[in-house]
C-alpha cells in the first residue's frame, strides 16, 4: 500500500529508473493531476510515457469492471486502448443510449481517453466532488426527517440555541429508515425504460461526463471538496514487470465508486 503524495512521487521516480525510451507508467490513482502534468513533462525529456488513469469501480470492480478516466497522449493511449477495454465492465446487458449505432465507443465500454495529461484525474477529481455532495445532500435530507418532531420537545432557551417558529408544525414522529426504503422502491418502480437505459448507461461510464452547479459559497461546498481532496492523498500502488509498466492507486476517495 502507498499513499499518494511523497511516497507515490519517490515511486514513480524510482520506477523511472529502472525503465527504458518507449515504456509507459500508468498512474490509477487519485493524483492532483497538477502533478501529472509535471510528471508527463519530466518523463518525456528521457522517453518515457507517463498516463494518468482516475478509477472508480470501488470493491464491486473487481467482478464489475473498473470505469477508467484516462488521460495522455494519443499515440500511448491508442496504443493502450486494449488493457482499457479488458479492465472496464463492457457493454453488457444494458440497452444502449438511443440514437447511438454502430461499433461501441469507449465510453459506452466503460472508460474513456479525457484528453492530455492531467485530464483523467481532473475529470475523477469532479466525479469524486459530485458523488460527496450527493451524499452529503442525502445526509442532510435524512437529517431532517430525523428531526422533523423537534416542535414535540422542550428547545433550550439561551443565546446558543435559534427559537423554533411555530413548534406545532414540527410533531411528526417519523421511522426514516422505513421512509427510505419506501422512496427507493417507489423511484425504482416509477422510471420509464428509456430513463432506465440511460441512467445505466451513465452508470456503466462514470467517465463520460460531470455536470456540476454548486454556489462556491456554500461551505457545504466546500466541505465536500476539501474532504475529497483530503482523501485522494491516500491510494495505493504496484508494479508490473510487463510493459506497460504501471503505477496503480486505489480510487481512494470513491467508497461506492459510482
Amino acid at each position: 500500500m502507498v499513499p499518494a503524495g511523497e511516497i507515490t512521487e519517490r515511486a514513480v521516480t524510482e520506477l523511472a529508473t529502472l525503465l527504458e525510451p518507449g515504456d509507459t507508467i500508468l498512474d490509477g490513482g487519485n493524483t492532483r493531476y497538477h502533478d501529472d502534468i509535471r510528471r508527463a513533462r519530466e518523463l518525456g525529456e528521457r522517453g518515457i510515457h507517463y498516463v494518468d488513469v482516475g478509477t472508480s469501480g470501488g470493491v464491486y470492480g473487481l467482478q464489475r469492471g473498473f470505469c477508467l478516466m484516462v488521460g495522455g497522449d494519443d499515440a500511448v493511449v491508442d496504443r493502450l486502448a486494449p488493457l482499457f477495454t479488458s479492465l472496464a465492465p463492457g457493454v453488457g446487458a444494458v440497452d444502449r443510449t438511443p440514437g447511438r449505432t454502430g461499433e461501441p465507443a469507449s465510453e459506452e465500454l466503460g472508460w474513456l481517453h479525457c484528453g492530455p495529461a492531467g485530464a483523467g484525474h481532473f475529470v475523477k477529481m469532479v466525479h469524486n466532488g459530485i458523488e460527496y455532495g450527493l451524499m452529503a445532500a442525502y445526509a442532510e435530507g435524512l437529517n431532517l426527517l430525523h428531526h422533523a418532531n423537534a416542535g414535540a420537545t422542550e428547545r433550550a432557551k439561551d443565546a446558543e440555541t435559534a427559537p423554533l417558529g411555530e413548534p406545532e408544525h414540527y410533531r411528526y414522529d417519523l421511522d426514516v429508515a422505513a421512509v427510505a426504503r419506501s422512496t427507493a422502491r417507489s423511484r425504482r418502480s416509477t422510471r420509464s425504460p428509456q430513463w432506465s437505459r440511460r441512467s445505466a448507461t451513465v452508470s456503466r461510464c462514470c467517465s463520460t461526463a460531470a455536470f456540476a452547479r454548486a454556489p462556491t459559497s456554500s461551505s457545504r461546498w466546500r466541505s465536500a471538496r476539501g474532504q475529497c481532496s483530503s482523501d485522494a492523498r491516500t491510494s495505493t500502488a504496484s508494479v508490473s514487470a510487463a510493459r506497460p509498466v504501471c503505477a496503480t492507486s486505489s480510487a481512494a476517495c470513491s467508497p461506492s465508486s459510482s
